[in-house]
């Protein structure tokens, strides 16, 4: 079996963000729900611009910007992407200038603070300059438009994909299952399941590729939180072959999995299961979740677990993807 760390080795990176990041057990909210252990590893605490999952991808994708001497950085996203704020906190800190692509109308605003705060406000305050855009449903067009205008006026751009979803980017977050094997071993387990809150990709991309070089008994669940699961299972899909021939490791499509069910109404738009999982994550554990992702994601892993998928014994990994700030965007919509 090949080693995913000395892989991983093979590929430049820049050292953004604080690894390894905890891997942490969930004691009460296993007791409350009655069935397997739950762990949660903290992807939260990457550090950089608050932290969150695309720093991951970003400390390898943005070696190539600097190997190429960029000076600006393009991106894109909602109005409270995580995605974007990592992506303007990089710029900040190589020194880059950033402009992202701001799409309205994708997730009507769901209360008064959220064109302004939570992620909106960390996006003026690391510097961005930020580009109103109509939502197409294309994810990457109108990033691929800013790059060229501004390609135009002389600048030497590189282009970050929406998300950070690309073969590159999830080669990076490959590095998140060479954690989780080192320290679910170190605690005594082999996982039965990561499970996660997947959108764009290139996350669930990664793990599955890493899984299966370094946790090969476990289950790589995305919870989709778009609802568009068959989207969000072909771009896994797609991103994972990439990565796995950048990695030199076999790759098997038998691997995608996610569960449909669990994104409400629309994205961006939290349910009532998604408050619940929000709430209990933070009365039972101390913990902020986000209304978007990681409290969809948890939601998920609960209703899987009162439906019985895991038996008491087993052992479940929640990966916290970050977007805490996002959490403030939201407070009207909490109901507490």
């Amino acid at each position: 079996m090949p080693d995913l760390a000395a892989k991983l080795a093979c590929f430049p990176r820049l050292g953004l963000l604080q690894l390894p990041t905890p891997l942490e057990p969930l004691r009460r909210l296993t007791a409350h729900l009655g069935g397997p252990a739950i762990w949660i590893k903290r992807d939260d605490a990457t550090g950089l611009g608050l932290g969150g999952n695309k720093l991951r991808k970003l400390d390898f994708v943005l070696a190539e910007a600097m190997a190429m001497k960029a000076d600006t950085l393009v991106s894109g996203g909602v109005v409270q992407s995580n995605s974007q704020r990592q992506v303007a906190a990089a710029a900040a800190k190589l020194g880059l200038e950033c402009h992202l692509a701001v799409y309205h109308g994708r997730v009507a605003p769901p209360s008064r603070e959220y064109e302004r705060s939570g992620n909106a406000l960390l996006n003026r305050l690391f510097g961005a300059h930020l580009h109103d855009m109509p939502w197409t449903g294309d994810r990457n067009a109108a990033i691929q438009h800013l790059a060229a205008e501004l390609r135009g006026q002389g600048r030497n751009v590189f282009l970050v994909p929406y998300g950070v979803s690309n073969a590159v980017g999830a080669v990076g977050y490959a590095s998140a299952v060479a954690e989780i094997a080192d320290q679910s071993r170190a605690a005594g387990f082999d996982p039965a399941a990561i499970v996660h809150s997947s959108g764009s990709g290139g996350t669930q991309a990664g793990l599955v590729v890493g899984a299966s070089v370094a946790l090969t008994r476990t289950r790589i669940v995305g919870i989709d939180i778009d609802a568009e699961p068959e989207r969000v299972r072909a771009e896994v899909s797609g991103c994972a072959k990439a990565a796995a021939d950048l990695l030199s490791v076999p790759f098997s499509d038998s691997l995608t999995e996610v569960i449909a069910g669990h994104a409400g109404p629309a994205y961006g738009v939290p349910h009532a299961a998604t408050l619940e999982a929000i709430k209990l994550a933070g009365a039972l554990e101390g913990l902020v979740l986000d209304p978007v992702y990681t409290g969809k994601g948890l939601a998920g892993l609960i209703a899987l677990v009162r439906a019985g998928r895991w038996r008491a014994g087993e052992h479940i990994v929640f990966l916290h993807t970050g977007g805490v700030p996002a959490l403030f965007a939201y407070e009207s919509v909490l109901g507490i």
